[in-house]
């Protein structure tokens, strides 16, 4: 993997992935920025809620459930110091499909935890509490 990051003014940064995806990234106007795009800690949270999704759909996809929507919310608490870590981050996940069984999602849900998704095993590994609960809403047709 590699990416690269370059300063563009005040604290605003734009990173570029080796597949050639880009996005912005800036301050709040408390620490110079303007508030054009999110923080490096924000994406840290994004990136453990997106590959703990993507894991979840690809396993109840393959465990032939006919799911038709997934969502996750992240929560995520930082320590009250220098640096300011991931204390805790909690993903809740809103599923919804054609006759999901619980038991399949749960399932779902702690392979991504326990098995396959790096970024929630990295953070888990560095000390921090995650944490994973589920719904499964009605499926509107």
């Amino acid at each position: 993997m590699h990416a690269r990051i370059k300063w563009v003014q005040d604290v605003m940064f734009v990173a570029e992935s080796d597949t050639g995806h880009a996005l912005v990234l800036d301050g709040a106007p408390t620490s110079g920025g303007r508030n054009l795009g999110m923080r490096p800690m924000e994406l840290m949270a994004l990136g453990v809620g997106s590959c703990s999704s993507y894991d979840v759909v690809t396993i109840l996809k393959k465990a032939r459930q006919e799911i038709t929507s997934c969502e996750a919310e992240v929560t995520a608490e930082r320590v009250d110091a220098t640096p300011a870590i991931f204390e805790s981050i909690h993903l809740h996940f809103k599923l919804a499909g054609h006759n999901l069984s619980e038991k399949q999602v749960a399932r779902a849900i702690e392979l991504s935890a326990e098995k396959y998704c790096s970024a929630s095993i990295m953070m888990k590994n560095a000390g921090v509490k995650v944490t994973h609960d589920f719904e499964i809403l009605k499926d509107h047709e």
